[in-house]
């Protein structure tokens, strides 16, 4: 029974989640032979001072960019 845990930065809509669980649940179909049944995938969003990368707060470092 795979289990697919995804973080992301917030804001990603409902149909962006819904293609990226086919999406997902698709490759694991085709290249584990999983039944679609068996594949869990939970998406969790994380806000941006949450998250941090290049030293940085993604908050802060997106204010940078502009």
């Amino acid at each position: 029974m795979p289990y697919v845990n995804v973080q992301i930065i917030q804001g990603a809509t409902r149909e962006q989640k819904a293609q990226l669980v086919q999406e997902m649940t698709d490759s694991l179909i085709r290249v584990l032979g999983k039944k679609p049944e068996h594949v869990h995938i939970v998406i969790q969003e994380v806000a941006d001072e949450n998250w941090g990368f290049a030293g940085l707060l993604t908050d802060d470092w997106k204010r940078q960019q502009n």
